[in-house]
Protein backbone atom coordinates (compact mmCIF):
# COMPACT_ATOMS: atom_id res chain seq x y z
CA UNK A 1 0.00 0.00 0.00
CA UNK A 2 1.11 3.55 -0.68
CA UNK A 3 1.07 6.07 2.11
CA UNK A 4 -1.41 7.60 0.94
CA UNK A 5 -3.94 4.67 0.53
CA UNK A 6 -2.30 3.80 4.07
CA UNK A 7 -3.38 7.00 5.67
CA UNK A 8 -7.27 6.91 3.60
CA UNK A 9 -7.24 3.66 5.01
CA UNK A 10 -6.80 4.88 9.10
CA UNK A 11 -9.42 7.68 8.29
CA UNK A 12 -12.03 5.61 7.18
CA UNK A 13 -11.36 2.66 9.82
CA UNK A 14 -11.59 5.86 12.38
CA UNK A 15 -14.46 6.65 11.17
CA UNK A 16 -16.08 3.50 10.95
CA UNK A 17 -14.99 2.15 14.51
CA UNK A 18 -15.75 5.75 16.13
CA UNK A 19 -12.32 5.84 17.47
CA UNK A 20 -11.40 9.29 18.50
CA UNK A 21 -8.00 11.48 17.21
CA UNK A 22 -5.32 11.20 19.60
CA UNK A 23 -3.18 14.52 20.25
CA UNK A 24 0.73 13.46 19.97
CA UNK A 25 3.32 15.77 20.05
CA UNK A 26 4.58 14.26 16.39
CA UNK A 27 1.46 12.13 15.78
CA UNK A 28 -1.24 15.10 15.69
CA UNK A 29 1.24 17.41 13.53
CA UNK A 30 1.43 14.69 11.40
CA UNK A 31 -2.12 13.76 10.71
CA UNK A 32 -2.71 17.33 10.59
CA UNK A 33 -1.10 17.33 7.31
CA UNK A 34 -2.13 13.83 6.08
CA UNK A 35 -5.45 15.44 6.53
CA UNK A 36 -4.20 18.97 4.48
CA UNK A 37 -2.67 16.72 1.67
CA UNK A 38 -5.35 14.44 1.18
CA UNK A 39 -7.83 17.43 0.12
CA UNK A 40 -9.13 18.93 3.51
CA UNK A 41 -9.04 22.58 2.64
CA UNK A 42 -10.41 24.09 5.68
CA UNK A 43 -7.09 22.89 7.97
CA UNK A 44 -7.26 26.06 9.51
CA UNK A 45 -10.00 26.14 10.57
CA UNK A 46 -9.84 22.35 11.88
CA UNK A 47 -6.81 23.29 13.67
CA UNK A 48 -8.01 26.26 15.58
CA UNK A 49 -10.67 23.69 16.70
CA UNK A 50 -8.91 21.43 17.65
CA UNK A 51 -6.63 23.99 19.32
CA UNK A 52 -10.23 25.00 21.48
CA UNK A 53 -10.35 21.45 22.70
CA UNK A 54 -6.88 20.93 23.82
CA UNK A 55 -7.49 24.52 25.79
CA UNK A 56 -10.27 22.77 27.86
CA UNK A 57 -8.54 20.10 28.38
CA UNK A 58 -5.95 21.04 30.90
CA UNK A 59 -8.57 22.11 33.69
CA UNK A 60 -8.86 18.02 33.78
CA UNK A 61 -5.55 16.88 32.78
CA UNK A 62 -4.59 13.48 33.95
CA UNK A 63 -1.36 13.29 31.23
CA UNK A 64 1.84 15.16 32.20
CA UNK A 65 5.15 15.78 31.65
CA UNK A 66 8.18 15.47 34.21
CA UNK A 67 10.91 18.63 33.80
CA UNK A 68 13.68 17.89 35.80
CA UNK A 69 14.70 21.83 35.95
CA UNK A 70 17.93 22.22 38.11
CA UNK A 71 19.36 20.28 41.35
CA UNK A 72 21.20 21.22 43.94
CA UNK A 73 24.80 20.45 43.58
CA UNK A 74 25.18 18.69 47.32
CA UNK A 75 22.70 16.22 46.18
CA UNK A 76 23.91 15.56 42.79
CA UNK A 77 24.91 11.96 43.46
CA UNK A 78 21.58 11.25 44.83
CA UNK A 79 19.80 13.07 42.27
CA UNK A 80 21.69 10.96 39.17
CA UNK A 81 21.48 7.34 41.01
CA UNK A 82 17.43 8.31 41.18
CA UNK A 83 17.29 9.03 37.01
CA UNK A 84 19.42 5.90 36.38
CA UNK A 85 16.83 3.70 38.22
CA UNK A 86 13.47 5.73 37.05
CA UNK A 87 14.97 6.03 32.86
CA UNK A 88 16.99 2.77 33.00
CA UNK A 89 20.20 4.58 31.88
CA UNK A 90 23.96 3.82 32.92
CA UNK A 91 25.59 5.93 35.37
CA UNK A 92 27.16 7.92 32.88
CA UNK A 93 24.42 8.87 30.81
CA UNK A 94 22.55 9.40 34.03
CA UNK A 95 25.62 11.90 35.20
CA UNK A 96 25.40 13.75 31.83
CA UNK A 97 21.27 13.77 31.47
CA UNK A 98 21.15 15.31 35.23
CA UNK A 99 23.80 17.82 34.27
CA UNK A 100 22.08 18.97 30.83
CA UNK A 101 18.87 20.49 33.12
CA UNK A 102 16.48 21.76 32.95
CA UNK A 103 15.37 18.61 30.32
CA UNK A 104 12.43 16.35 30.42
CA UNK A 105 12.37 13.33 32.05
CA UNK A 106 9.33 11.37 30.56
CA UNK A 107 6.23 12.17 28.96
CA UNK A 108 2.58 11.23 29.02
CA UNK A 109 2.85 10.12 32.35
CA UNK A 110 -0.05 9.48 34.08
CA UNK A 111 -0.90 11.94 37.17
CA UNK A 112 -0.43 9.70 39.98
CA UNK A 113 3.06 8.29 38.55
CA UNK A 114 4.38 12.25 37.87
CA UNK A 115 3.25 13.92 41.48
CA UNK A 116 5.15 10.37 42.66
CA UNK A 117 8.37 11.32 40.39
CA UNK A 118 8.19 14.78 41.54
CA UNK A 119 8.16 14.56 45.21
CA UNK A 120 10.87 11.79 44.88
CA UNK A 121 13.40 13.76 43.15
CA UNK A 122 12.01 17.05 44.88
CA UNK A 123 13.23 15.22 48.52
CA UNK A 124 16.51 14.70 47.21
CA UNK A 125 17.20 17.98 46.03
CA UNK A 126 15.92 18.69 42.48
CA UNK A 127 13.45 21.16 41.51
CA UNK A 128 11.23 19.56 39.18
CA UNK A 129 7.99 20.98 36.99
CA UNK A 130 4.93 18.74 35.81
CA UNK A 131 3.83 20.29 32.77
Amino acid sequence: MTLLETSSLINELKTVLNIPEISMPMGGFMAGAAGAGAGNVPSSTGEAGSGAEEEAKPEAKTVFTVKLDSFDTKTKAKVIKEVKGLLGLSLVEAKKFVEAAPKVLKENVAKDDAEKIKKTLEDLGAKVSLE
